[in-house]
């Protein structure tokens, strides 16, 4: 039925005059909908303004749906499956068929203006049909295409004035909780919307761990297995595809952002201060790149967030949902005092002690399930501890259980890593051994050092870098007696002092530190907002956040910025598409040429990992050691199975099959492959078909 409608109004209504307008509506529908949206609002232009910006926000929302649906649902258009399809001034499309984006942002703003201007209905509506009717006409979308497109654009434009109606009046008694919800929601929306459509693929890293994810473990060589379980947990739920992989990122900053919001809450009981560590959270480039991108730091800093936050609750004692606690707090104690329950009644005392307890508990998983996705989370311990010895109000937690329980249960929840380490030579404390340069002893390299200041004023934007780092010593200088304040430094100074005095001896990656800038964000907020400041300073630190948010979303398309590819982070994450198709063309010629068994491998395990992911099929690869670092590859193994199998042997750069190589197979053929952005050469490959593996001569392990 959908078929014969679509014949119906494609071919059966042609005439000259639908011919030259149905084209002409399908491109030019907005500056209709613009004049009636200007006569209809030129009584009243205040509010029409404010509703041309409300129609603009519901189209932008629409658009961005509607292409995560394309992607997701993926029908082609029918000028592609159909025969005799009239394509009537235009192209069929590169895109997918459902839903009709011109459709459903026409009916989204119809309904959205229609709303404030009563008597712009008819022409609105009007319009959306004919850009609906046009759509099928031209031969680009089925009739059920744009049906669906209308009913989600009413859907749409609901949820847009439902929220702008909360939002208003909320706004008017909560005003920070609500900017910073509305910004919450916006932003991850972006960020899942980034996911389906955007511009870069998997990172070497995040391919390896989605390779982990298929064969899934006590632990791996050089991380722990919390990375792996989740990626298989979304793999599982949405595909093996980059959104997939990806699936949790948006969401872990998201409760980054939200439990950072309630600890600043817990300490200074003021949601400006509250609102503005949150929203710096998500716009400082270092940590708004884990939104998009699901390696070990996406779930790591919200474990390390969350840690924090039920830490203090634990040597505090408070338990939000006990009124009678609350309401002794905040008539006896200021909101920087944490509870003296030397003098509270019995029944408030035993409820604290409980919910300590509880927190103590919660505190031991949160802080094992960090350790078992990245293991600079043993920082937690250090700090936790530095912090109880020199507050007197909070030393005797130390001769209480729940430090000791948290302490334990940590302990118990990674083992899964020391169990599994144990059964492999523990590789992964040599790894980590290696990563840190244990073994290269005392020296000082100046180069590194000022490498590494140089990296966190890049990755946190150079004027938010002095910005927050000002305030937060600042605030812990003026208000060294505030035991929040000396909470908070102890949870930011120890970790960057450690790293800086590390790059003396050894390069320090950029993200190392990156979990000192959460107290760091705290104590910034509290600092910027607990007095009084100079002009100069609001515009100082207004230009840092600007500066900081253009800076994160620019990172998102670096297109624009037409970076060189060595100067631009980001070309890591492209030109593996095109090597995974070629190296599935060449797959296919060699067993379409008599190979019966094909196995691909490489020497890198980056390659080894795009390879396995962007390859057709996802086939499980390989990677050999010809004198390179361990990694989770050499403990997979596999080689002595593949005996007599063909091979494809890729490499990046241009060179000759190694000697090692070369004995390995009967007789190999080079074939050079190039990836190009434009004019610029992104990456170059050299892929080699090897034939009758004969097999490879164990090698010792040289470095971890």
């Amino acid at each position: 039925m959908d078929t014969s409608l679509f014949v119906f109004i494609n071919q059966g209504l042609q005439n000259s005059f639908l011919d030259y307008l149905m084209p002409l509506i399908s491109r030019k529908w907005y500056l209709f909908v613009i004049a009636v949206a200007i006569i209809s609002a030129m009584k009243d232009r205040k509010k029409g303004i404010m509703v041309f910006v409300l129609c603009l926000i519901a189209a932008a929302v629409a658009d961005g749906g509607g292409n995560v649906l394309k992607h997701l649902i993926a029908r082609p258009r029918p000028c592609l499956v159909l025969e005799s399809v009239r394509l009537v001034g235009s192209g069929c499309g590169g895109s997918f068929s459902l839903p009709s984006n011109h459709a459903l942002i026409a009916f989204t703003v119809a309904a959205v203006f229609s709303h404030f201007f009563r008597r712009a209905i008819v022409p609105m509506f009007l319009i959306a049909v004919l850009v609906a009717l046009s759509r099928v006409y031209i031969g680009v979308h089925y009739p059920s295409d744009v049906l669906a497109s209308a009913a989600l654009g009413g859907v749409t434009a609901g949820c847009i004035l439902f929220l702008y109606k909360w939002s208003t009046e909320r706004y008017k008694e909560k005003p920070d909780t609500t900017v910073m919800i509305i910004s919450l929601l916006a932003l991850t929306l972006f960020r899942y919307y980034y996911l389906v459509t955007g511009p870069v693929g998997l990172g070497p890293d995040e391919a390896q761990y989605w390779d982990w994810s298929r064969r899934l473990d006590l632990s791996y060589y050089s991380k722990g297995p919390v990375i792996a379980y989740l990626i298989a947990a979304s793999t599982w739920l949405t595909g093996d595809t980059v959104y997939g992989v990806r699936f949790f990122a948006p969401l872990l900053l998201l409760l980054g952002s939200v439990f950072i919001y309630r600890l600043t809450m817990e300490l200074y009981h003021d949601t400006r201060k509250a609102t503005a560590a949150a929203l710096v959270f998500q716009i400082t480039p270092l940590f708004a790149v884990f939104g998009v991108i699901m390696t070990i730091d996406a779930p790591f800093i919200f474990f390390w967030i969350l840690s924090l936050y039920l830490f203090w609750k634990a040597v505090s004692g408070q338990k939000p949902e006990d009124k009678s606690l609350r309401s002794y707090e905040d008539e006896n104690l200021s909101a920087s005092q944490p509870l003296n329950f030397s003098t509270s009644r019995p029944d408030t005392l035993q409820r604290a002690s409980h919910a300590s307890k509880r927190y103590w508990y919660l505190l031991g998983l949160a802080v094992g399930l960090g350790l078992l996705t990245k293991y600079t989370m043993a920082f937690f311990y250090l700090c936790a501890f530095l912090f109880i010895v020199t507050s007197k109000d909070h030393r005797s937690q130390l001769k209480t259980p729940g430090p000791y329980l948290a302490f334990l249960l940590s302990l118990v929840v990674f083992s899964p890593v020391l169990i599994w380490n144990a059964g492999h030579d523990w590789v992964t404390f040599k790894h980590t051994a290696g990563q840190t340069h244990i073994a290269e002893g005392l020296r000082i390299s100046i180069k590194d050092f000022f490498e590494f200041i140089g990296s966190q004023i890049g990755v946190l934007s150079p004027l938010l870098f002095f910005a927050v780092m000002i305030g937060a010593i600042r605030n812990y200088v003026n208000r060294q007696s505030s035991i929040v304040n000396r909470y908070l430094f102890w949870f930011w100074a120890p970790v960057l002092v450690f790293f800086v005095l590390k790059s003396l001896q050894a390069k320090v990656q950029a993200n190392w530190a990156m979990f000192a800038y959460i107290a760091v964000f705290i104590a910034f907020a509290d600092f910027f907002y607990s007095k009084t400041h100079k002009k100069w300073e609001k515009i100082f630190v207004t230009v840092a956040l600007c500066l900081a948010f253009f800076q994160t979303a620019a990172a998102h398309y670096p297109k624009i910025l037409n970076l060189p590819v060595k100067m631009d982070p980001s070309s890591r994450l492209r030109g593996w598409v095109e090597l995974g198709i070629k190296t599935g063309e060449v797959y296919n010629s060699m067993l379409s040429s008599g190979s019966s068994e094909v196995f691909i491998f490489s020497d890198k395990y980056q390659v080894a990992g795009e390879l396995a992911f962007y390859t057709p099929g996802q086939p499980y690869t390989y990677c050999v050691n010809l004198g390179r670092r361990m990694n989770q590859y050499d403990i997979w193994g596999g080689f002595d199975r593949l005996l007599g199998q063909d091979a494809i042997f890729v490499t990046i750069g241009e060179g000759d099959m190694p000697e090692a190589l070369e004995k390995a197979f009967e007789s190999h053929e080079k074939e050079s492959f190039t990836v190009k952005e434009g004019d610029r050469i992104l990456r170059q490959y050299s892929i080699f078909r090897s034939y009758d593996f004969k097999g490879l001569e164990p090698r010792k392990t040289e470095s971890y």
